[in-house]
């Protein structure tokens, strides 16, 4: 049984974490708390780095075309997906990954551009198929454990080759789908761990340990494995949404979607009702490509709505 409430806070969670982490991205560590002290709430969604205050990125906007796809093809149909992010990705996008971009712009079929992407540059585990998979993970919550995981791992690899980013999209997908059934995700993260592909297990049971620490990454946070690490970190030394997207963001680096997963995360934890309000209320996210659209929170709230209908 999926809440509602819990499916709402994970798809505006990660659009709220997108938006706060943006104008911070590649800055260093301890910038956001610096600007903005806990005991004076406000004015954290201030814009900035080419970006409107409450304006989100290109997490969000792909998280968008996903959930898009999902309900008006009535499921999972991945040459949908992936020609709608090449229509994204045409229409000059204020921010898009250097691996995403080739592989939408490289001229190959959907079922092999990702794949020719990773034998050409052997590397492709970056964290861009993970910070839009907050959708995803509300839609095949439903659906139960080897269905989420298996569409998790079918998504990420339409734009990234290396399966070691479809595992940490497994990984995600499978804590949002038991936090939103009311679990402890993170006590499960064990048992979730004998799930994930053998050849990539070791290095996700690293960064997933309660021991581990950001300072512990052995890669920049744009990487997808600290990046999942960090989020997990900032949900299980925190105990609200707030605190946990703030000290997201407070890592510095790859702020904006260290943040999107960690307010996915949080989000599917805490509910809507945890993120403050003077966050969700600046909230956009354009969609270029799509004749100047522009989604807000009501037009978020619905697109949960009908993802959990």
């Amino acid at each position: 049984m999926i809440d509602d409430q819990r499916a709402a806070g994970a798809v505006v969670g990660s659009a709220v974490g997108d938006a706060l982490g943006a104008p911070f991205e590649f800055g260093p560590a301890g910038a956001f708390s610096s600007r903005f002290a806990v005991s004076a709430p406000g004015g954290e969604m201030c814009g900035g780095g080419g970006w409107d205050a409450g304006e989100a990125t290109d997490d969000t906007q792909m998280a968008v075309m996903v959930a898009e796809s999902l309900l008006e093809r009535g499921g999972l149909d991945l040459p949908d997906i992936f020609a709608r992010f090449q229509r994204w990705a045409a229409s000059e996008p204020k921010d898009i990954g250097v691996q995403t971009e080739d592989v939408l712009t490289n001229g190959m079929p959907w079922d092999l551009a990702s794949a020719v992407h990773f034998q050409v540059n052997l590397r492709a585990a970056g964290n861009g198929s993970l910070m839009r998979a907050a959708t995803s993970a509300v839609y095949f919550a439903r659906d139960g454990r080897q269905a989420t995981m298996d569409a998790a791992r079918r998504i990420s690899a339409l734009t990234h080759g290396d399966g070691a980013a479809w595992e940490g999209t497994v990984i995600f997908h499978e804590l949002v789908r038991l936090a939103l059934a009311g679990d402890d995700p993170l006590a499960a993260l064990p048992e979730i761990l004998t799930h994930v592909d053998a050849h990539h297990r070791e290095r996700y049971e690293a960064v997933l340990a309660p021991t581990w620490h950001p300072d512990d990454a052995t890669e920049f946070n744009g990487a997808v494995w600290p990046c999942l690490g960090s989020a997990v970190w900032a949900v299980r030394t925190t105990t609200s949404f707030e605190a946990a997207v703030r000290a997201a963001v407070d890592l510095g680096g790859d702020t904006d979607t260290v943040a999107a997963v960690t307010g996915g995360l949080a989000g599917a934890i805490h509910g809507l009702d945890a993120i403050p309000t003077r966050w969700t209320e600046p909230l956009h996210i354009p969609l270029p490509g799509h004749a100047g659209r522009v989604l807000r929170l009501p037009e978020m709230l619905d697109l949960t709505r009908r993802l959990t209908a």
